[in-house]
């Protein structure tokens, strides 16, 4: 059981995201493995010294004088044989051997700082992928299963690898879907589809309480990414908790687009989203909606607001951010020193010609950036230990992902090479130059300390941008989707906030230095400051819609069931 919980919890920080690495190409890869072997082939002399090196550190291990040990935190090496059996303490000090030549080689290459970061980050993969652990011959934990089970293990192990073969397209298969069923343990919140297009729907949530306040609020999911992640449970739906704090709540559900609508771009979406909120207005009779989003979708309501402020329309209320960076840095994440204009070019031509990225290609491509997480833990779990992946309701929306249409990967990718919102209306999209020091609605955005998707430091570089006077940041303690979906009850939750509510400091190690720590979930934080920020409180409807946008079907409706 502490074993699946570990799983759940180290996945669950690596939730695929949209974001430069999909920019990335596979002859980034290989250009990164030829700069290894064309450095390594200019000095023999250098290849020699780390021969003999290696060489010194294999004798000592045959004669058993190595001093070779893992590190106490990684958890591949916790099993007590890996100490006490000869065999199995020899396989894990090659293993080290081979860990520490490799890293002795790299610093002695001469690289710049972005090639050593390649460079370093491909030679992670390749020698994580070596580890003894990943077979069974030099897993001892996975031996004892198959003598202890007689067996069975190693069957349930082979039916496991048959099944991601055929169903699961040759991917170790994170979760187990089997117990979740949308609209009965998972996206449960009464409401119902007002409207419908060919792009998205509108879902309208019915109000849990006898008041609720006049304004109203919309919620921007990713585009690669089913809206659900918002109400997946009774215990853990930010739907709920905004119901029960009298939030009128609305959410946009993405259509999942085939090759055929692989020409929907970012002007399609964001006139998709100003036209929900418009809707939000006339169903609710209020002249402002609030606007929250997260990760990509929050670069999407940037742009949003970027519109309507150019445009002078002012319906946008409140803005929150979540996860979310729009001022991107090469060096932000480790695989950042890949992504390269080359690379980029060439997967915006595949993106261009293929009409959409599948959502498995996506989510196989951010596997094997974090390897050791996304997939070798699995491997071991799943094939090794015959055990089945964690049922997981985080993994399960993760794994329910979406296509990404080439057009709008291809404005993502402008929106990084230009570093479009940290520009005044230099970079055209959506039919307007971005400007977001135009923007002045309220704004709250989050980070999450162990976020290594948007790391917390980039996602504070977005109080910098807007025009906006009343900008309040937030840093949850956990990683990405973990750290939107932080309900009250967590005995682990903590947040931290500026000591002092007012101007924020400029840098995030500044405002990092006058902070304090809070325990327990940031939504009732959040919760106050939208209320404050949502009007009076008035009668809630007895019913969805209006007279012209009626309930077509019962939430989560009909797109996220839907598979291209």
């Amino acid at each position: 059981m502490a074993k699946q919980t570990k799983l759940e919890n180290e996945a669950a920080q690596y939730t695929s995201a949209l974001g430069p690495l999909v920019g990335i190409a596979r002859e980034d890869f290989l250009g990164a493995v030829a700069l290894l072997l064309r450095e390594t082939a200019s000095d023999p002399q250098r290849i020699m010294k780390h021969a003999r090196d290696m060489g010194e550190d294999m004798v000592k291990i045959m004669t058993g004088k190595s001093e070779l040990a893992p590190d106490p935190k990684d958890k591949r090496f916790v099993d007590p044989a890996w100490q006490y059996n000869p065999f199995f303490r020899a396989g894990a000090q090659y293993y080290l051997a081979v860990q520490k030549g490799m890293r002795n080689w790299l610093e002695e290459l001469e690289l710049d700082d972005l090639e050593r970061d390649r460079a370093n980050f491909i030679s992670n993969i390749i020698i994580d992928s070596l580890a003894p652990t990943n077979s069974l011959i030099g897993n001892p934990t996975a031996q004892k299963r198959v003598i202890d089970s007689g067996g069975l293990s190693l069957i349930k192990g082979l039916q496991n690898a048959y099944k991601d073969m055929v169903h699961n397209k040759g991917m170790v298969s994170q979760v187990d879907k089997r117990p979740f069923k949308l609209g009965e343990n998972v996206a449960t919140s009464k409401g119902a589809v007002i409207h419908r297009t060919e792009m998205y729907e509108l879902i309208q949530y019915a109000p849990t309480t006898d008041k609720v306040y006049a304004i109203p609020q919309l919620t921007i999911p990713p585009q690669i990414n089913k809206m659900y992640i918002n109400d997946l449970s009774p215990e853990k739906s930010v739907v709920k908790y905004q119901l029960d704090n009298g939030i009128q709540t609305f959410i946009i559900s993405w259509r999942n687009p085939s090759k055929e609508q692989g020409v929907w771009g970012m002007d399609d979406y964001v006139d998709s989203c100003i036209e929900a909120i418009e809707i939000v207005g006339k169903v609710t009779g209020s002249d402002k909606v609030n606007v929250s989003a997260g990760c990509s979708g929050g670069q999407t309501a940037s742009i949003v607001a970027s519109k309507l402020a150019a445009e002078k329309n002012d319906i946008l209320g409140a803005l929150t951010l979540m996860v979310c960076v729009l001022h991107p840095m090469q060096n932000d994440i480790e695989a950042g020193s890949l992504v390269s204009e080359n690379g980029m070019k060439l997967a915006r031509r595949r993106a261009e010609k293929a009409g959409i990225i599948k959502a498995d290609d996506l989510a196989r491509g951010f596997a094997w950036l974090r390897p050791n997480d996304l997939i070798w833990n699995y491997v071991i779990n799943n094939y090794l230990l015959g055990a089945d992946p964690p049922a997981f309701d985080v993994l399960f929306w993760n794994a329910d992902a979406t296509n990404l249409s080439g057009s709008l990967m291809g404005d993502f990718l402008t929106l990084y090479e230009t570093l479009a919102f940290t520009k005044k209306g230099e970079v055209e999209m959506a039919d307007h130059k971005i400007d977001l020091s135009k923007v002045t609605s309220d704004l709250f955005i989050l980070g999450g300390v162990t976020d290594h998707i948007t790391p917390w430091k980039a996602t504070y570089r977005s109080t910098r941008l807007f025009g906006s006077k009343d900008i309040t940041y937030a840093l949850s303690q956990s990683g990405h989707m973990q750290a939107i979906l932080n309900p009250p009850g967590n005995p682990k939750a903590k947040y931290y906030l500026q000591k002092k509510q007012g101007k924020l400091p400029e840098t995030a190690d500044q405002w990092l230095e006058g902070t304090e720590e809070t325990a327990g979930s940031w939504w009732p934080f959040w919760m106050e400051w939208m209320q404050k920020r949502s009007g009076k409180q008035m009668a809630a409807p007895k019913e969805l819609g209006n007279a012209v946008y009626k309930p077509l079907d019962p939430a989560p409706g009909l797109y996220v069931v839907e598979e291209r």
